[in-house]
């Protein structure tokens, strides 16, 4: 990693998909874009560890697609676009995920959305803590 994308870490909130990134979450991903089959989507809701267990991903991978800890699937290497596969196959809409990736209601999420987003005020460093 260059000191370059090792300052994106440092951005509260933001992971940026990296090489890196790329590479930890490519079995993640390939299972999130399996389910763009409905036989495999049907496989899937009916055994979801079974599912799982034919992918080589990593256990914390497989425990956060389980508690569907879309934020933690993002820090092992998930990239949203791959993510919204199980969104769609747990018939949520993307804002209804990615909500509950910031712990906000639905209603508070679009609201601050059609606000114009996040506030640029607030913590901006993890390393300095403001």
């Amino acid at each position: 990693m260059t000191t370059y994308t090792s300052e994106f870490d440092d951005i509260p909130g933001t992971r940026v998909f990296t090489a890196k990134r790329a590479k930890q979450g490519y079995h993640l991903n390939q299972f999130c874009m399996s389910l763009m089959k409905e036989e495999n989507r049907e496989r899937f809701k009916a055994d979801e560890r079974a599912y799982l267990d034919e992918w080589p991903m990593t256990e914390a991978q497989k425990q956060a697609v389980l508690d569907r800890d879309y934020n933690a699937m993002l820090d092992l290497g998930g990239n949203i676009y791959f993510l919204a596969k199980i969104f769609a196959t747990d018939g949520l809409s993307y804002v209804q995920a990615v909500s509950t990736m910031t712990g906000m209601s639905v209603p508070d999420y679009q609201q601050m959305m059609l606000n114009g987003g996040r506030s640029p005020e607030g913590w901006r460093s993890v390393k300095e803590g403001k």
